[in-house]
């Protein structure tokens, strides 16, 4: 028998007649003896089975994928046999390539640290991709994708990455650049068609500051403990150094110069000093490591620095903190001190020592002062082994006696680094002491009071309160007043009670408004003031009072004349005034205005002629008795006798006229004219003026006679019902009343018809008054150079003013 197989290679890796059930190849055999022959095909046992062959025709089919890059070369055993005999040839199988295979890049990701001093133009990276196709399919070039602002380049066919000429790189403007790089092949055929493939991958540049700071050790000065329970590679210490370039800071690498004897190590990345040994091979109880702490760069270490590890071998943590007093261990203190303390001051009358016997980190904790928040705090606030416990004052406001006489405090100690956390707590008491540190407040800041006049001396007014919140006599408040309103009233000094003198007569006439002030002190000196405002109140206690009791007018018919009587009452309606017409004679004659006092005829009264008619005589002289009366409550009235001369206007013609018609309220005037001209006129105009009062003519010529001419006086009876006047005297101040009197129960003089008859533009307290006032009136029968007034004078004064009187009297009645 004979094979004769057709040889060829098989393209893998995508061609379409590399596929699965592509027939690759056909068994071609024969037998000598002419017997029908049968194809079979083996392969070896470590080898996949690619191919299957159909016995009969030979056909060999492909029955796996092929890939070059995995198997380029399959052997397989062929057989033919006729059933008897059988013959086996090796075949070996060829596999071509196809570009079915990317480039791929090596030492992904891509980063790369480049120092912003790096020159423009140098190399800063290589990259590299690999493709495993052969030939074209498996060559690379490199190129960047382009941006607009990219600062590098690179080499296609080396894949050198470089800085772009006249580019240079900036770390404070940006730190971190990105570029993309693409890696493509050099194309081939693939599934009958030709194809390029590429593959892309990001670089990431970190640009790195410049250096020019060694490294900084934090936390320093380092101490490690080696405890007895330590076994080799403990961690004892870890020391800690950062770049001095705080914007870009390097790698830093540890090592330890001297001191360790072998007994430590360090991690040159971490820091962390380990113990080498057991304890008990240690010699020395300190050991101190001089560690180094270098930047690791481009140069491979730069700048460096080197400290102080201070190790000490310590025994197991087996005792807790322990607080101490002077006279040995002790956990309660007392202090007595006073309040608001400067800020800052040491609490020195506090002895407090803390311990804890243990070594290294055993003995190391943490002091807490656990109390009313952000008043005293505690220094230190972390021991190793030992220290004196130091209290300070750290808010002084809040230690206040007014608010607390005492403070407490818990003081702790506690562990810190110990799985134990063994603690000492010592309770803190701190009494108070009060101090002078208020001044009296009053209760408001200020004080509205009202009383009433002719309020009896010794009146309670109105009751202050100042309060100090000090202790003792520190708390204690006096009272005083002062100021310019201040005279009439007195304060009780510890009650704060204001009261008026004994002798005081408030009146709210004279003066109603008061303001003083108070003064709260306490026995220090330290006060606060306040202002008193007292309102003295009216009370309806003045009468309304004519000038006279008596008054005289001269009414012109159709025109009225009017009366004015006051109220010395302070305010309304007290000193409100209503007129009425009590009695006339004849009856119903006369009208009153209830406000104005003004007195007119009836209406129907037009002529002198109805006037005589009325009254049947030739006296035209009518009597009016008018009331006034206040509005207070009580009501007060007084009553005067209005004697009114009834004259028609049309029989005066003239100046003697106009002057009546402007004196009628005034007769007074006439005399007075006539007196300083020297001689009584004798016209029948001179003669008609108003009926005088003998009194007044003598009151108005000559005052100093009044006292004499009171006492005789016997003649002016039969013309007025007027009461004898009272001698004039100087005034002289009443003794201070009893505290039972009231002020308002004073004397008041009777008002009488005196003096001269006021004008209708004089003030009411110089009408009424005058005969009360003594100011400038000699004592009776004395002149001012102190010789007696003989009664001669008297007499003829007294006969020529009545002579005046009648002759005047007559005239006007003409």
């Amino acid at each position: 028998m004979l094979i004769n197989p057709e040889t060829r290679p098989l393209a893998a890796d995508g061609n379409i007649s590399a596929a699965a059930g592509t027939h690759v190849y056909t068994l071609n055999g024969s037998d000598a003896e002419g017997e029908p022959v049968t194809y079979g095909m083996t392969f070896d046992k470590s080898s996949k089975e690619y191919f299957s062959v159909e016995p009969k025709s030979g056909n060999v089919t492909l029955i796996q994928t092929l890939d070059r890059e995995v198997q380029d070369e399959i052997v397989a055993f062929v057989t033919i046999t006729d059933g008897r005999n059988k013959v086996v040839e090796n075949v070996r199988v060829f596999i071509t390539d196809a570009n079915d295979e990317k480039p791929e890049f090596l030492n992904l990701p891509l980063i790369v640290d480049v120092p912003e001093d790096a020159a423009s133009g140098s190399s800063i990276y290589r990259v590299q991709a690999i493709d495993r196709d052969l030939g074209s399919g498996g060559s690379v070039t490199y190129y960047l994708q382009s941006t607009p602002s990219t600062k590098f380049t690179i080499d296609g066919h080396s894949g050198v990455l470089r800085i772009r000429p006249g580019e240079s790189l900036d770390y404070e403007l940006s730190r971190t650049h990105f570029v993309t790089v693409v890696a493509k092949d050099g194309g081939g055929k693939y599934h009958g068609k030709y194809q390029v493939m590429t593959s892309t991958a990001i670089i990431t540049i970190n640009v790195l500051d410049t250096q020019d700071s060694p490294p900084v050790f934090v936390g320093t000065p380092y101490f490690g403990f080696v405890y007895e329970v330590s076994v080799p590679g403990s961690e004892i210490f870890t020391v800690f150094a950062k770049d001095g370039d705080q914007n870009n800071p390097s790698a830093i690498h540890y090592s330890i110069l001297s001191g360790s004897d072998g007994f430590f190590s360090i991690n040159s990345t971490s820091g962390c000093i380990s113990l080498t040994s057991f304890p008990v091979q240690l010699r020395n109880e300190l050991y101190e490591l001089k560690v180094k702490a270098a930047e690791v760069g481009p140069d491979r270490f730069s700048d460096y620095s080197v400290t102080t590890v201070t190790v000490r071998v310590v025994d197991l943590n087996n005792h807790p903190p322990t607080f101490y007093g002077e006279n040995g261990q002790q956990n309660h203190f007392e202090l007595t001190m006073y309040e608001h303390p400067a800020e800052g001051e040491i609490l020195r009358g506090l002895k407090i020592t803390v311990n804890d016997s243990d070594q290294g980190a055993n003995a190391k904790f943490r002091l807490l002062l656990v109390g009313p928040s952000r008043v005293l705090r505690v220094v230190p606030q972390t021991v190793l082994n030992e220290a004196q416990v130091t209290i300070i004052v750290e808010n002084s406001t809040a230690i206040d006696y007014e608010k607390y006489q005492f403070l407490t405090f818990k003081l702790l100690a506690v562990e810190i680094d110990t799985p134990e956390r063994f603690s000492a707590t010592a309770d803190i008491v701190i009494n108070l002491l009060d101090t002078n540190d208020n001044i009296p407040k009053f209760s408001s800041e200020f004080y509205i009071a009202r009383i009433p006049e002719n309020s009896p001396g010794g009146s309670n007014v109105v009751s202050v309160t100042a309060t100090d919140p000090d202790s003792g006599l520190w708390g204690e408040v006096k009272y005083s007043i002062y100021g310019s309103g201040a005279d009439l009233f007195l304060i009780h000094p510890t009650s704060g009670i204001i009261y008026t003198q004994p002798w005081a007569s408030l009146d709210a006439e004279v003066k109603s408004k008061y303001n003083f002030y108070v003064k709260a002190e306490d026995t220090e000196g330290k006060y606060s003031l306040t202002e008193v405002f007292v309102t003295v109140l009216d009370q309806n206690d003045h009468p309304p009072e004519f000038n006279q009791n008596f008054l005289e007018k001269t009414m012109i018919i159709g025109a009225p004349v009017k009366i004015e009587a006051v109220d010395e009452d302070a305010e309304e309606p007290n000193n409100l005034i209503e007129y009425s017409i009590m009695k006339a004679d004849p009856d119903n004659i006369f009208d009153i205005n209830t406000s104005t006092g003004e007195i007119k005829l009836k209406p129907y009264i037009k002529s002198m002629k109805i006037v005589q008619n009325i009254t049947k005589q030739k006296d035209c002289r009518w009597s009016v008795v008018v009331q006034a009366r206040d509005r207070g409550s009580p009501s007060f009235s007084t009553t005067a006798v209005v004697k009114i001369n009834i004259m028609e206007a049309n029989r005066l013609q003239g100046p003697m006229a106009d002057f009546l018609m402007q004196s009628r309220d005034n007769p007074m005037k006439a005399l007075v004219q006539q007196d300083h001209a020297g001689t009584p006129h004798h016209t029948q105009e001179a003669q008609r003026v108003a009926p005088l009062d003998f009194q007044a003519a003598v009151w108005t010529e000559r005052p100093e006679l009044w006292k004499v001419l009171a006492d005789d006086d016997t003649s002016d009876s039969h013309s007025s019902p007027r009461a004898k006047l009272p001698t004039p005297s100087a005034p002289v101040l009443p003794p201070p009343p009893p505290v039972h009197s009231r002020p308002s129960e004073r004397l008041r003089s009777v008002p009488t018809v005196s003096g001269s008859l006021a004008s209708r533009n004089t003030s009411r307290s110089s009408s009424w008054r005058t005969s009360k006032s003594t100011d400038g009136i000699q004592k009776s029968g004395q002149n001012k150079d102190g010789s007696g007034i003989s009664s001669a004078l008297v007499s003829e004064l007294k006969m020529r003013i009545e002579q005046k009187i009648n002759e005047a009297n007559q005239g006007y009645y003409y």
